[in-house]
């Protein structure tokens, strides 16, 4: 059902669409153009070509009706009214008339009807409530009017023409269609491999084929991919090797300082480095790790930090007030998690300290978003010190190895912290958001989508 759904994925593509209704607009505009021209160019070989059917008719209908004998054009009238639709009445000064539209064809056609037939022909949309093609001719001194059914004046192509354009018109619509999808697909696979490479996934390698330029892109999109990949995996060995090479000496000056004869002091001191520094190095592996190390499994966020927040009330200094809902599903990896959860309470204890600068108080709330576009679970982090100095420095804090130039410039720390928040969050395929509160204090906020089961 997935692969259906993801082959369908071009439909919900603006690409697609725009360039569907482009191609569209251009047929429908070239066909319109051309029905226009065509009905131009046609209108005075069909005007000369019923101009001469008709003026036949009338020289015929003239003729038989001169030459007949009297008693015999009664008949002679009847007989053209059944076979060819052709009936004659006496014209009277007294006709009420319609006229006819004044079009283009019809003005045309009148004048080559003038021209054959006289000056003073005359022609009626109806004469008298009858309604028809109606002209005025005279015999022998008398004048009548010639009645032709209407269809006469009717192009005898417009519906066959009507059909043939609709039916191009659909094909047309259905090329477009292909077009765009051949179009749009190339594109839309870059994307959604682009989307998933920014969210630190493993990438599909892309089908280098079709035109020139498209198989090109993909082909450097992938190798690009593949660098990327070879990158990773030499940052993830250089690490690991300086984990190794770093805390070996650390554990062995860690041994000498508590051995040496030192007062308490200076020993508590080197400790307090020699631990920091043994922070540092954790921060940057746990920001280097790579993504696909990491195992998801349904995690209830709610207890996960309950644990988290029991286990900080031990710390003196530190006043946790919480609101959390129960039974809140997410997938992730737990220790990933309690890594965010844990860097957001370790943030606030370093730059978030009351104004008496003697203790710390942060508010956790967990609770499920109903309004909104993005619905899941909703966790906050508020602390109640300076915040961030302004708009400037809390864009530039989710970036690694940053920190703000006054509030956060005098505490240790690597500048990882909120990044790593940051980079959890996104492989959780959450939402991070920070800020001052309007009331003093730093405030983080993220949504997670929620994990549901039956």
């Amino acid at each position: 059902m997935r692969s259906y759904l993801n082959s369908l994925e071009w439909l919900r593509s603006g690409l697609f669409w725009r360039t569907f209704f482009l191609l569209a607009i251009l047929v429908m505009a070239s066909m319109m153009i051309w029905f226009v021209s065509f009905k131009t160019l046609e209108r005075t070989p069909r005007a000369q070509q019923l101009t001469a059917q008709i003026t036949s008719i009338v020289t015929i209908t003239r003729a038989a009706l001169t030459h007949s004998a009297p008693e015999k054009r009664k008949e002679l009238l009847l007989d053209l009214a059944h076979s060819e639709g052709i009936r004659i009445y006496l014209r009277n000064d007294a006709d009420t008339l319609e006229k006819l539209e004044p079009t283009v064809f019809l003005t045309e056609f009148s004048e080559m009807m003038k021209t054959q037939l006289g000056k003073e022909t005359r022609f009626a949309r109806s004469v008298n409530g009858n309604s028809g093609f109606w002209i005025s001719l005279e015999i022998e001194g008398d004048h009548y009017w010639l009645r032709l059914d209407e269809d006469r004046l009717e192009p005898p192509t417009t519906l066959p023409v009507l059909s043939w354009i609709t039916a191009t018109l659909l094909i047309t619509l259905l090329g477009a269609a292909v077009i765009s999808k051949f179009i749009n697909d190339p594109l839309s696979r870059l994307s959604n491999a682009a989307r998933l490479l920014a969210q630190g996934k493993q990438a599909p390698a892309l089908p280098e084929r079709g035109p020139k330029e498209i198989r090109e892109t993909n082909a450097s999109f992938n190798n690009m991919v593949a660098d990327l990949a070879r990158i990773d995996a030499d940052r993830t060995i250089i690490l690991a090797g300086i984990s190794h090479d770093l805390r070996t000496p650390l554990a062995r000056m860690q041994l000498e300082v508590e051995m040496a004869d030192l007062d308490e002091q200076a020993r508590s001191g080197m400790q307090s480095d020699l631990s920091q520094m043994d922070a540092i190095i954790n921060q940057f592996l746990d920001y280097a790790k790579p993504i696909d190390s990491l195992r998801f499994d349904k995690v209830n966020i709610s207890e996960l930090l309950k644990q988290v927040i029991q286990e900080y009330s031990r710390v003196n200094y530190l006043h946790l007030h919480s609101a959390i809902a129960t039974d809140m599903y997410i997938s992730g990896n737990a220790t990933e998690l309690r890594r965010l959860f844990s860097n957001l309470i370790e943030n606030s204890c370093r730059y978030g300290k009351n104004p008496d600068k003697l203790n710390t108080v942060v508010e956790i709330q967990c609770s499920y978003k109903t309004k909104g576009k993005k619905q899941g679970v909703l966790i906050s982090f508020r602390d109640y010190g300076e915040g961030a100095p302004s708009d400037d420095d809390i864009g530039r804090l989710l970036k690694p190895f940053t920190r703000a130039d006054v509030s956060r410039s005098q505490a240790n720390g690597s500048g990882l912290g909120l990044a790593i928040v940051d980079r959890i969050v996104r492989r959780h395929r959450g939402r991070l958001r920070i800020y001052n509160h309007e009331h003093k204090g730093f405030v983080a906020v993220m949504i997670f989508p929620e994990m549901k089961f039956k």
